[in-house]
């Protein structure tokens, strides 16, 4: 017999490592089969429901690290609402109409004009499938749990059907007009873009100072003079129909080198700087209000330019009058309509000059800026032009530059529930707080909603035309519409005539001979997805609405929180959601915006494949993506080092509780020893303060409260002593068993804590528990149990731990100075204060072994001058007198003591002959 086969070393089958990127697939796999999710939600059958609607991720590429942050992050909240005494359904979606598809049809070499709708846009649908396909293999492969055989699709003709349904619902209420007014519209996706749709970029542009001759100055000013205005669109120019001016500013007529013109008084030192004057005379000075009604003559034509008032005028640059074309912007719009100006607007869906600007006709409008600042110049009205660089919008898919196009488009008047939508908002909470003003302020500024879109790929607007052109759209029709979509699809609007769409028999005054056509614009897919709560929430059973919890990037305020609330206010007059939780965007480590263009991308397969999906899952959990997050393949590594901890730290529980029934060798509360009851109260501390951090969704305090726990209560603490308890005394000594008891508890606490986070490392830990449930994910989150005597132990054991660092400090003094190599080499005097001491002696414990000390001592006599001073005490470490211990390795005077057992101390004497009598005459091997 060896002294070794004495001992109760743990051994485990649990590996040391996860090998994560060959065995996670296994278990996803193994998940899938045994239908985990679905054995879940039947388990919670019958509890309160807490539903997070997933903002669907568009169905176009791979999944990217933005992707997995979303994911992972809704995973963790469904996995912990699940375990915790809700019903918390995943229904994962996809957003699959618009232009992107469009566009990689296009790279195929698919011309959408040259076959018909009807097979392009199923070409787009098989297009969209696939990617679905792969990005949901994606999602799979990050461990995330959900009703994948079920997704919400936007396609889907019962999706179509509640879409076209909220439609009809916003039509009723006399929200949805047509009319022409100034959009943003992408030359290059040859359609309108909603705000969400647009990014800015710093771009470079012209800068004109233009001189309008005054052509009827009204007895105010002399012909000989000219307005002044400056514009960084010079394409513009040609479809001027006014100049505007502030009514509350200060005007002046001004002789700047000899020739008359008109600016705002304020701007004279900016203009005589930047235009070269060297003698500026003011002439004249009147209010911008003495203005309105004079006419200037077009520097291009002989036609009128009406000098016109609007508060939009600023000083903050140019001249302080501002050239106006109402079909090109959103400010000259307004102030055109209430002066009823021509809303012109001559530039085609391509962005070139159509027929109505004869000579510039089919040339771009960027092209056209120098063929008209040319022509200014050659007539003399261009003062000045140079180039600024400047903050423009861009189609945040082309990555293009837009422009301002008045064409006739269908809008949603926000004016017309405005005030209910920011009403409602009170009734939402904000993850962060600040999210709430922000969306609030989006609402509040944000103009009509162009919901009309120049594709084929999306769901048609239900409206109908009779034959003097008056648009058709009642409610009635329009669920009528809405039925054959749920039966058949959408596509039927491009397979059906009119006639055939519209109810049997239907007539209407306006078509004497029975003739209808449709609208062929499409609804603009922000209005897709954001009827979700219309088409998931409120449509399946299992879903309910308004929703708890969404959660997506803070672009979305912008995006689909916006574009859901409106939609929901507006059909059904409450919230679609209770909640918001909103996550920054995933950066480089030079915090530079994740592009393919940049090079600098980290595909979630990639480390996958080095380190396992458990990483990059822990790595959200460690991050604060209230804000943007940095992420490199550094940060993967280290995450991959507190995996290690977390791993090898729940290994060593198994190791020393595999010879532990909990049915059998349990040990009740009262009869623990008090550190074990000691860490009892701090496991309970950890179960409540987990909880509350998954409650407020704080995962990164989840992640460092359960390491710090593993770190400070279990590793350098608990489990070190336990060494001398679980290793040393008998097998089925009160001290051993009641030590397993908490290690195993432990052990199952924080499993299950984890599992949230770490899916697939907890069910392999979970194989090596002894508990009744199949798997981990059908367990529950661990109860807090609240002992009478917390408060008493969380108090004295305080005490006992600053003491304990106290003492740590002198044993490594003891070691930088050679007088010990490890602690067990030491005796350790204490010369405590009377309250110390009184806490000393109340712990009924061997504090020598919780210290990891051979002898231990308190002393009633004066510190000697050797000691290290404390407030509290005073510390003496020596070196232990008497052997080493063959067995414990403690430092004890009595080894030897058994004459059977010379190289024993006494206590290993006791536990070997009684546990192990045949070694008294077998003896051990050398």
């Amino acid at each position: 017999m060896r002294v070794k086969d004495t001992l109760n070393l743990g051994k485990t089958k649990f590996p040391m490592r996860g090998n994560l990127p060959n065995k996670e697939s296994e278990w996803e796999k193994d998940w899938l089969d045994n239908k985990v999710y679905e054995k879940r939600q039947k388990l919670n059958e019958g509890k309160p429901t807490f539903e997070l609607l997933d903002g669907p991720p568009f169905a176009n590429g791979d999944i990217h690290m933005g992707h997995a942050l979303n994911k992972i992050s809704k995973d963790i909240i469904v996995r912990y609402k699940s375990m915790n005494g809700f019903r918390s359904p995943y229904v994962p979606g996809w957003d699959t109409h618009g232009l992107p598809i469009e566009q990689q049809l296009a790279k195929k070499g698919v011309k959408r004009k040259e076959i018909g709708m009807s097979e392009y846009r199923k070409m787009c649908q098989k297009f969209a499938e696939k990617e679905i396909k792969k990005q949901m293999d994606g999602f799979k492969r990050l461990g995330v749990s959900a009703d994948w055989d079920n997704p919400y699709i936007t396609y889907q003709p019962e999706f179509e059907k509640e879409e076209v349904k909220v439609f009809g619902e916003m039509v009723d209420k006399g929200y949805i007009y047509r009319g022409k007014k100034p959009v943003y519209w992408s030359p290059s996706s040859e359609s309108t873009l909603a705000e969400a749709e647009i990014e800015y970029k710093d771009i470079k542009s012209p800068s004109i100072f233009v001189a309008f001759k005054v052509r009827d100055g009204k007895d105010l000013l002399d012909n000989d003079t000219s307005f002044i205005i400056w514009t960084t669109t010079p394409w513009t120019i040609p479809s001027n129909e006014a100049i505007c001016v502030n009514p509350k500013f200060d005007y002046v007529q001004i002789n700047a080198d000899g020739k008359k013109y008109v600016v705002a008084e304020d701007r004279i030192s900016f203009l005589k700087e930047t235009l070269g004057w060297e003698n500026v005379e003011i002439l004249k000075e009147f209010k911008g209000t003495d203005l309105e009604g004079l006419t200037a003559t077009h520097p291009l034509y002989d036609q009128a330019s009406l000098l016109i008032l609007g508060n939009h005028v600023t000083l903050d640059d140019g001249t302080g009058l501002v050239h106006t074309a109402p079909g090109f912007g959103a400010d000259d719009f307004v102030v055109g309509m209430k002066y009823k100006l021509p809303i012109f607007s001559p530039i085609d869906a391509h962005g070139c000059f159509t027929d109505e600007i004869p000579e510039y006709k089919g040339v771009f409008y960027d092209k056209a800026n120098k063929m008209i600042t040319d022509r200014m110049k050659e007539n003399g009205s261009l003062l000045k032009l140079n180039f600024f660089t400047h903050s423009y919008p861009h189609d945040w898919r082309t990555k293009k530059p837009v422009i301002f196009r008045a064409t006739p488009q269908w809008f949603a008047s926000i004016d017309g529930f405005r005030q209910q939508v920011l009403d409602q908002l009170e009734n939402v909470d904000f993850i962060p707080e600040w999210g709430k003003k922000r969306l609030y302020n989006m609402v509040r500024d944000r103009g009509d909603w162009v919901i009309s879109r120049q594709r084929a790929w999306g769901v048609p607007l239900p409206i109908f035309y009779a034959e003097n052109g008056e648009p058709i759209m009642t409610k009635e029709i329009i669920d009528h519409v809405a039925d054959l979509f749920g039966k058949y699809g959408s596509d039927i609007w491009f397979q059906k005539e009119a006639k055939d769409l519209l109810p049997e028999g239907y007539t209407n005054p306006n078509s004497p001979n029975g003739e209808f056509t449709k609208e062929t614009d499409i609804m603009d897919v922000w209005f897709d997805s954001g009827t979700a709560h219309a088409g998931v929430a409120k449509l399946r059973d299992n879903l309910t609405f308004p929703a708890d919890l969404v959660l997506e990037g803070s672009d979305q305020y912008r995006g689909w929180f916006n574009s859901m609330l409106l939609t929901s206010v507006a059909a059904f007059g409450v919230t679609p959601y209770k909640a918001v939780l909103s996550q920054g965007f995933t950066l480089d480590k030079n915090g530079v915006k994740m592009s393919k263009s940049l090079g600098n991308v980290i595909a979630p397969s990639d480390i996958e494949k080095q380190f396992g999906a458990e990483i990059i899952r822990l790595w959200v959990a460690s991050v604060n993506s209230s804000s943007d997050v940095s992420v490199s393949v550094d940060s993967f590594k280290q995450t991959s080092e507190a995996y290690r901890k977390i791993r090898n730290t729940i290994r060593f529980m198994l190791a020393n509780t595999t010879d532990f029934d909990p049915k059998d060798n349990r040990v009740v509360y009262n009869d623990l020893r008090p550190e074990d009851k000691y860490i009892v109260m701090k496991l309970n501390e950890l179960i409540t303060n987990v909880k509350a951090d998954y409650d407020k969704y704080d995962f990164a305090n989840v992640n460092k409260s359960v390491l710090k726990f593993l770190t400070n209560e279990m590793s350098t603490f608990y489990l070190d002593f336990a060494k001398d308890v679980v290793y040393i005394d008998a097998e089925d000594s009160h001290s051993r068993r009641s030590m397993q008891t908490v290690i195993y508890d432990a052990a199952v606490a924080i499993s299950k804590l984890l599992t949230p986070i770490l899916p697939h490392t907890m069910e392999q830990v979970f194989e090596y528990l002894k508990e009744p449930e199949e798997y981990i994910q059908l367990t529950d989150m661990p109860e807090v149990k609240i002992e009478d005597d917390f408060e008493h132990i969380k108090a004295t054991w305080g005490k006992f731990m600053d003491f304990r660092d106290n003492v740590l400090k002198s044993l490594e003094v003891a070691r930088d100075n050679k007088l010990i190599g490890k602690s067990l080499e030491a005796k350790v005097t204490v010369y405590p204060n009377d309250e110390l001491k009184e806490t000393l002696n109340s712990i009924d414990s061997n504090l020598g072994q919780l210290l990891i000390v051979s002898q231990f001592e308190i002393s009633d006599e004066t510190a000697p001058e050797n000691a290290d001073k404390y407030e509290n005490e005073a510390v003496l470490v020596e070196k232990a007198e008497g052997k080493v211990c063959s067995r414990c390795r403690m430092t004890k005077t009595d080894v030897g003591s058994d004459p059977n057992f010379p190289d024993f101390c006494a206590r290993c004497a006791k536990i070997v002959t009684e546990e192990y009598p045949e070694a008294i005459n077998e003896g051990f091997e050398g």
